[in-house]
This record gives structure tokens, sequence and C-alpha cells, in this order.
């Protein structure tokens, strides 16, 4: 068989994604301030968007009908389906249309881009949350080194350290790495080092954990008593918690040893922690859910968000049969279809998260009267077929939303939860169970905790059947140590 080019004519059928098509999904799923940030950037790129003011709302924009529900910007939300049917519900224009035509029809989306209808809520909080820059660790160290009566060496040598920190405050590498880089003598560095460990957080820039407790401890004026010896001589049999072992080993009672431990308790293990948190998040609610009657009401938040409408002064320009906006016609057709576009997907985006908010919280009434003990187990599959669209388009939706309920402020995939079996045949939330799971350890008692078995035992009476390694790996998922380590001796 010769090899040969040659055209071919082939007919067949593929998912086409139109950029339209992709921004409406990218805005479907982006958070409240990567949404900000996006509608932000199209007002700065595109001249035929302008953002509408407080004083001047209502001033330029159409009113909408009394008698309709909606306003006349509104288009059909997301539908079933995934890609497809987005694509289907979206406009589709003719690229040949009268240039007369295509501007009247899109002559009504010169009114905001706001929600009508849902957008008056008296007990909303403020948006507006100043954040604070901390100070990290390493800047906090450098300006203790600047006050401290170092040489110029010294100086540099204390830089290199406090670069060289892990979050926790330790050095995460040696000495003689430190002198290497310094190119100095091992001793000038370690000379440094020990100064910087009484600086503030008191136990930091030291080599490991024991070094550490013990530099609290010497600042302390406990350099020589009980608990140094501990720390330094009875780690391992400190981690079993063999407190009798100890007390022989050092001659003291258990008393004493009590005494110590309460001491060694009081010590910070990761001097650094207090530098090494990560920036404070708030969450602005996406939708707040209130109780109105006897019903539940769902009402978007668009407080702090742009709203937005075409420019009406360079759309009156189009209709110029003549002049320079007639030679730049092309130019702001394709800024017309793009503004259009967007103010489409942001009605598209606004009334995709008030359905599956409003389905979510039909399915989770009982945790909206209860708490987490109400939460029934819930699947995106539900919701998709409830508001007949695909489990995708709902997956977007939940990622990075929060709706504010009486019981608290929480993202959406937290009313998602896994069923479990109890003897009479229905589910219960894996939440409500985590829930109850943590209410029986925080009613035992610190000397005679209950075990995993224990647990197991009360849910059953509660006919709440469920296996002792799943109640460890729910203990484990809250963060809650195991029996042995909660126990209290003393």
């Amino acid at each position: 068989m010769g090899l040969e080019t040659k055209l071919v004519q082939k007919m067949g059928q593929s998912l086409l994604m139109t950029p339209q098509l992709q921004q409406a999904i990218k805005l479907l799923q982006l958070g409240r301030l990567e949404y900000k940030e996006a509608i932000e950037r199209e007002l700065l790129e595109n001249p035929m968007l302008e953002e509408v003011r407080e004083e001047a709302e209502g001033l330029g924009a159409p009113s909408p009908d009394p008698d309709s529900n909606v306003s006349p910007t509104v288009t059909a939300p997301l539908s079933s389906g995934g890609a497809e049917d987005q694509q289907s519900s979206l406009p589709q224009t003719e690229p040949k249309s009268d240039w007369e035509d295509y501007y009247d029809s899109f002559t009504d989306y010169e009114g905001s881009a706001s929600a009508k209808g849902i957008t008056q809520y008296d007990d909303r909080q403020p948006p507006e949350v100043v954040a604070t820059i901390s100070e990290s660790l390493e800047q906090h160290l450098l300006e203790q080194v600047r006050m401290y009566d170092f040489s110029m060496r010294d100086s540099v040598i204390a830089q290199n350290i406090a670069g060289n920190l892990t979050r926790d405050g330790l050095l995460e590498c040696s000495v003689e790495e430190i002198a290497a880089m310094c190119n100095c003598p091992i001793e000038d560095v370690a000379a440094v080092a020990d100064v910087m460990r009484f600086f503030d957080p008191i136990g930091a820039c030291t080599a490991n954990l024991r070094e550490c407790l013990i530099t609290q401890l010497e600042a302390r004026g406990l350099a020589n008593g009980l608990e140094s010896r501990i720390i330094s001589f009875h780690t391992e049999k400190l981690e079993r918690r063999k407190f009798d072992a100890i007390a022989k080993a050092e001659g003291v009672t258990l008393e004493e040893i009590a005494a110590a431990m309460n001491i060694i308790r009081s010590l910070e293990p990761r001097p650094g922690r207090q530098f090494s948190g990560d920036a404070v998040r708030y969450v602005i609610p996406d939708a707040y859910i209130q109780k109105i009657g006897d019903e539940w009401v769902v009402v978007l938040n668009e407080d702090g968000l742009p709203k937005i409408r075409v420019n009406p002064f360079y759309s009156s320009m189009l209709k110029a049969p003549s002049g320079d906006a007639a030679s730049h016609k092309a130019y702001f057709t394709e800024r017309l279809r793009a503004a259009s576009w967007l103010i489409k997907s942001i009605h598209q985006r606004q009334q995709t998260i008030y359905r599956v908010t409003e389905s979510i919280m039909k399915f989770q009434v009982n945790f909206l009267e209860n708490g987490v003990e109400g939460l029934r187990p819930l699947v995106l599959k539900d919701v998709a077929e409830d508001i007949g669209m695909h489990e995708s388009t709902v997956s977007r939706v939940t990622s990075e939303k929060y709706v504010h309920t009486p019981r608290g402020v929480f993202e959406l995939k937290f009313f998602f939860t896994s069923g479990i079996k109890t003897d009479g045949g229905s589910d219960i939330s894996s939440s409500a169970v985590k829930d109850r799971i943590k209410a029986i350890i925080a009613a035992e008692s610190p000397q005679n905790p209950v075990s995993d078995q224990h647990i197991v035992d009360v849910l059953k009476q509660e006919k709440i059947d469920i296996a002792r390694r799943t109640v460890a790996k729910y203990r484990e998922t809250l963060g809650i140590p195991p029996s042995s380590h909660r126990k209290q001796y003393f």
C-alpha cells in the first residue's frame, strides 16, 4: 500500500464549546471574590459596558414589567444536561444579520444586571472587611536582630538563621550548613543561634523540639528542675504516658510528676505557630435563608457586586449612518456581542445559584429546623434531577459558594453527605453521626474516656449500625485523639 497525501472530506458530529459558552461555565464556577474580579476586568476591557452606580439606578435603565416576576434582562437559567444543554440555552446570533436588527435585539441589555425581585434583605452582613497583613516570623526576628548589639558578621549569620526556619520556628538546616553559607566558623553560628533562641518567641531558632522546650524552661529559671530532666531523659516514657516509670527513675512521687507535667503542658512546642497561620479568610455568603411565616425563602446576596449594563452613549453612536462611529462598526459590533453575552451569563449564574440553593434547602429543611442532626443523605444527582440540570452544573454551582442560614454560614457542598443505615431501615447523614460522636466524647470523664467500641455500643442503642473502624475514621476526621491520649492521669 503506497503512501500519499490527499484531501478527504468527512461528515461527523462533535461537541464544540464556543468562547461564549466557556465564559458562562467559567463564571458559574467562580467564587464570589473571583467573580467580582472577573466582572471588574470586563468593565475595564470592554468600552460597551458600564457600571450602574447606586445613585444612577433607575435613571437610564428601562423599568421592568410590573406584572412580571423577572427583569426584562433575565434569561432562562442553565437547564439539564452538560455543555450541550447549556450551549442550546444560550442565544445564537446570525452572523450576517442587518445591523439595525442586530442592535435592536440587544436594547434590553441596557438594564442593570442585578436580579430583580430578590435583592432586598435587611439582615445582611456588610461586605466591607478590612484584612490586615500579618508579620512573618522571619520579619519579627529580624526586627530584634537590628535592635541587638550584633557585629556586622554576626548580623549576616542571624539573617541566615532567621531565613532558614520551618513554619514551627525550628531550624530546617544544620549549623554546619549555615556556617558554609556564611563562610564562617561553626562556633560563631552556634553562638548567634544560642542568643536568638531567647528572642521572642522563646524557643525559636533551635534545632529540635527537645531543645525548644528546654530553652523555654531556662527562660523560666527551671533549667535544672524536674521538668527539664523529664524532657531530656524520659521522652519515650513521656510519649507512652508511663508516669509511674518516670517517678521511679527520678525517685519522686506521682504528685511531683503531676506538678511537673502541668508546667510542661504550658510550654509551646511550636513557637512559630502564631506567625505561621494562614491569612484569615472572610466568607461573604452568596445567598441567605430566611424563614417568613411557615416558609423558608432563598435570597441572593448582591451587595458589593458591580451591576453592569450596555453603555447607552456608545450604543447610540452606532446608529449614526456616517462619521467615525460608522467606520468602527465592526469593532463595536464585536464588543456589543461580548457585552450582551456577559450580561446573559451573569443572569444565568444568578438564577442557577438560586435554583440550586432552593433545591438543597428543600431537601435539608430538617437541618434548618433542628440543626446538624436533621441533615439527610444527599448527592448531586438528587438536586440535578429535582431542578432538571446536569450533575456537573450542580457541582460547579456548589463549589466555593456559601449560604447564610439560621444555623450558621456553610458551603453548599456541606449539605451533600453520605448515608449510614439505621436499624429502622432509614438513612442518617454521616455529618449527623460525626456530630453525635463529638457530643459523646465531649460528655466523657477526663479520667475515664470512652473507647471507640463504647461509642459503637452507644450508637447501636440509638439504632445506628456502624463499625468500630468507621467510628475511628470519623474521630480522626474531627481531630480527636484516641482514648489513651485523652486520658488525664492527674
